[in-house]
């Protein structure tokens, strides 16, 4: 039976519908701990009260670092209700990382999560001012111990996370996301037919990517507002998706190729019951065809593409399972076509859109778009139009049918296994390295991971290069993911007439036989 649609707009308010509609209904998992949606409202709404006690008010921030967990979807359910808003903040990075953004966020409270017990140390000396870092043992004796007091809910259009995206100049930036952006695009679904938009009320959702990515938080949103469990993985691991589908009957879930790869090739693939399993989305690349071929044959569920950015609040077109074919066809080099309530343009460099199967940047408008980047307003008018367009950054173009391809990046993004990384980031973290006069730094093609880190450095006079101690450098200032996996040492790096570097004479090389400059 399909699972009714819920007319609300934030998370107070599907709190509440679901408590009262299916209160014994669990909502979140996470190994051996379950929670009702009963248990749910009443713990997120004693978080709620335990802020405000602590004197936050609507509009502050509050931080987690750690994996994903029952904890973090709690205190960011809960804040949310209350309108203060959660950044969490990618434990896989550096802690001079780490200090930048809770140093941007203003938080006051940082929640560290299971197994971040050290965090306090790891931040000393880094940190503008002094929030209270709170371990999770005393997070849940806080939430437990919490009277429930009343509070003035979110509105639907105010602020309720912020996600940090790896950014062009160095430094991340908070996109700023409401109630409004992880809900009302739901609305423009209900009365169209396709089945992988609707949910089943015997659904399980599985959240395995990392939650201060919209792939992994959105999916603990999606399972919400659909009144479905959350099955929660502290981290992606193929034992742990394969538990979560024969023992939880996870029904679907988000994941990248490169983890789909892991999964076919770990040993209990292959005995494990996938009769349950409906839908497989992935996103950050496209799936390979033989690939796909295998996990056809393995997991017999369909596969959805999703594409987005954290600026649009994650998807923004889905590629449908009937366009993917295990013989290959010319749409599964696509994006797929916007979801119903998601306007796409295609933009030439004067700002008129271009003609059918012309390249050019890609620019969108919906109710996913974020309010902007924190305490960026130059950035956000940048990104962001008076009229609600956003910029991606991606060049592509659309089909007579109106599907997306991507082409190339305008933003020298690289993506690696999922993660974003800017070449900015890594220059900036092998620029003061003292046998290095310049530094550029490309993505070049991968088979496990789509793409991978390349430095290309020009050394200080007299200088030679040690392309090991130039990674290792890199790796003490900047997450191992980010850090270069090849260097390239060269005499002078390309550049035109105005002093630019011509990355993609760096980068060409390197795809040739390609026929886009991404993977």
């Amino acid at each position: 039976m399909a699972a009714d649609f819920v007319d609300c707009m934030t998370f107070d308010e599907f709190l509440t519908h679901w408590a009262r509609e299916r209160p014994d209904r669990v909502a979140l998992r996470e190994e051996d701990r379950a929670h009702s949606y009963r248990d749910v409202e009443d713990l997120t709404a004693k978080v709620a009260s335990a802020l405000i006690a602590a004197g936050l008010r609507k509009g502050d921030r509050i931080a987690w670092i750690g994996k994903n967990s029952d904890l973090y979807f709690l205190l960011f359910f809960g804040a949310a209700r209350a309108g203060i808003v959660m950044a969490p903040v990618g434990w896989r990075l550096s802690p001079a990382e780490w200090a930048f953004i809770l140093n941007d966020t203003q938080a006051k409270l940082v929640f560290a999560g299971p197994g971040f017990e050290g965090l306090a140390g790891q931040l000393e000396g880094k940190l503008d001012s002094a929030p209270r870092i709170v371990e999770a043992d005393e997070t849940w004796a806080m939430i437990r111990a919490a009277e429930r007091a009343p509070f003035d809910p979110a509105r639907a259009e105010e602020a309720v996370l912020q996600l940090y995206t790896s950014g062009t100049t160095g430094h991340p930036k908070g996109a700023v996301l409401s109630n409004r952006n992880l809900f009302a695009l739901r609305t423009h679904s209900t009365d169209v037919e396709m089945a992988y938009t609707q949910w089943e009320d015997d659904e399980a959702v599985l959240v395995a990517m990392p939650c201060a990515h919209i792939g992994g938080t959105g999916l603990g949103v999606m399972a919400l507002a659909a009144g479905l469990p959350g099955v929660i993985l502290a981290e992606f691991n193929p034992d742990g998706v394969f538990d979560a589908v024969e023992k939880h009957g996870v029904t679907r879930f988000f994941i990248v190729p490169a983890a789909l790869q892991m999964l076919l090739m770990h040993p209990r693939c292959a005995s494990v019951d996938f009769g349950r399993l409906k839908y497989i989305l992935y996103g950050a690349a496209p799936i390979p065809l033989e690939l796909l071929r295998q996990c056809i044959r393995m997991f017999g569920a369909q596969f959805i593409q999703a594409y987005g950015m954290t600026e649009t609040t994650g998807t923004i077109c889905l590629l449908p399972p009937e366009d993917h074919d295990p013989e290959g066809n010319a749409r599964m080099r696509s994006a797929g076509r916007p979801l119903p309530g998601v306007e796409i343009r295609i933009l030439g460099p004067d700002g008129r859109e271009v003609p059918v199967g012309e390249v050019g940047e890609v620019v969108t408008r919906s109710s996913n778009n974020m309010i902007g980047y924190w305490n960026l307003p130059d950035a956000t008018a940048t990104t962001m139009t008076d009229d609600g367009w956003i910029h991606t950054g991606d060049a592509g173009y659309l089909d007579a049918d109106g599907y997306l391809f991507i082409h190339d990046r305008m933003k020298d993004m690289i993506i690696t296994g999922g993660e974003n990384v800017y070449p900015a980031e890594v220059e900036s973290a092998i620029f003061g390295h003292p046998a290095v006069q310049e530094v550029a730094v490309i993505g070049i093609p991968d088979a496990t991971w789509g793409e991978t880190v390349k430095a290309v450095v020009v050394p200080r006079p007299g200088m030679e290069i040690d392309p090991d101690d130039i990674i290792a450098w890199a790796r003490g200032r900047i997450a191992a993911f980010k850090a270069p996996r090849s260097v390239d040492v060269i005499p002078a790096l390309p550049r035109n007439a105005s002093g630019k570097i011509l990355r993609k004479d760096l980068r060409a090389p390197y795809w040739e036989g390609y026929e886009r400059m991404v993977n």
